[in-house]
């Protein structure tokens, strides 16, 4: 259990592949349905952000994926809670097929493309700071 004033742990993998990033719409049965996320998720206590990060993606879209770096660390409050974000670059380790318990849509997208999205809170700063860049291809 958190104290009062502590942040919420969460990882989000930017996941990087033929220049563009995944970007996942929160589904309907889920907290803040049809808004876009970085897919991602809680990091457990005792856990690494890195293997949170492989564990989650694995989780939620049966991708192995290849942890680079971390690229955005924010905090929002959603409601009453604290969220620090821990935004990861990740290299996807196979093809593979789109499709998740959390999320109805996918897309992958430019730079340019990004602010076209209605984007969850906690992911704003991370979205921001991806819209600077002239492409992805550095992130790598």
């Amino acid at each position: 259990m958190r104290s009062s004033g502590e942040a919420l742990h969460v990882v989000a993998a930017i996941i990087v592949s033929g220049g563009r990033v995944l970007a996942c719409r929160r589904s309907q049965h889920k907290a803040s349905p049809g808004l876009w996320e970085f897919p991602g998720g809680k990091v457990d206590l005792g856990e690494l952000p890195l293997d949170a990060i492989v564990r989650e993606i694995q989780e939620e879209l049966e991708l192995d994926v290849l942890p680079l770096r971390t690229f955005d660390v924010s905090e929002t409050f959603v409601g009453d809670t604290l969220i620090r974000l821990e935004c990861i670059v990740c290299k996807p380790l196979a093809t593979f097929r789109l499709q998740s318990s959390d999320h109805d849509l996918f897309m992958w997208l430019l730079p340019n493309e990004l602010s076209g999205l209605d984007w969850a809170a906690p992911d704003l700063p991370a979205v921001r700071a991806l819209e600077s860049l002239d492409s992805f291809t550095g992130l790598l």
